[in-house]
């Protein structure tokens, strides 16, 4: 049982497939135990194995338990913790959001000590790729060519009198908060609040970002001063969603 799961937890967007031989020598299985392995987990619908290549990929099963872990809130009730400390902290209210095509979904949220940042819940907004930092943390650490295809074949909506629709000045400020590490808004996606983020990586890659968002109607102290624990929140949702099997499982 405990080979079964290291396979699965081997794939990752590096290691897409496995080979029988490849998978007997990373695992340092003979192959006939690598093939009984690899039938098992196709049998139950964890893998596919390709007809003609004979290479393993994850199956439809997969899918099926991590479309039901979601729905059912796991990954809200995952971080939520880790938002919580963050938010207690700085009074402010702390937001997890995942990539969803040209948008970053909100999918948990709590707030702070302070006013609450909206006076509606945030949880299932999806923030545009082009407006604000919570989305910006994010689409920063794709590729030029990533963010073309998915930001720049259509017109860019206005939120608000803050909202850039100049390519040009967006990808500007893509560069600069990937080399800075994390964004500041104020006002681009609703014209009443402001915003720190950082993007979330997970085994080295992006996947959304973490904010701290405060509305503009009150006075507090500058929402930048939080930038640090802010990068530290962000560590720990990825080392958090980045969990691996434990180390002697695989050679």
């Amino acid at each position: 049982m405990d080979r079964a799961l290291a396979v699965l937890l081997s794939f990752s967007t590096r290691r897409t497939e496995w080979g029988v031989m490849e998978l007997a020598e990373e695992f340092d299985l003979d192959k006939s135990a690598a093939q009984r392995l690899l039938s098992t987990l196709t049998h139950r619908g964890f893998l596919y194995a390709d007809p003609i290549t004979r290479r393993y990929r994850m199956g439809p099963a997969m899918w099926r338990i991590a479309s039901t872990w979601e729905r059912r809130g796991g990954m809200a009730l995952l971080v939520e913790p880790v938002l919580a400390e963050v938010a207690d902290a700085t009074g402010r209210t702390a937001s997890f959001n995942l990539a969803d095509g040209s948008y970053v979904r909100c999918v948990a949220a709590v707030d702070g000590g302070n006013a609450p940042m909206r006076d509606h819940p945030l949880v299932g907004e999806l923030y545009p790729a082009h407006a604000g930092a919570t989305s910006r943390a994010y689409f920063a650490f794709l590729s030029p060519s990533q963010r073309q295809s998915l930001m720049y074949h259509r017109p860019l909506a206005k939120f608000s009198d803050l909202t850039s629709q100049d390519a040009h000045a967006i990808e500007a400020e893509m560069l600069l908060v990937a080399d800075v590490g994390w964004a500041y808004s104020e006002g681009e996606y609703d014209s009443n609040t402001r915003a720190i983020a950082a993007p979330v990586f997970v085994l080295g890659r992006a996947v959304g970002s973490v904010s701290l968002g405060e509305h503009k109607r009150e006075e507090y102290r500058d929402i930048r001063d939080y930038t640090q624990p802010l990068l530290r929140t962000a560590e720990k949702l990825g080392a958090l969603l980045s969990a691996q099997a434990p180390e002697g499982n695989a050679r």
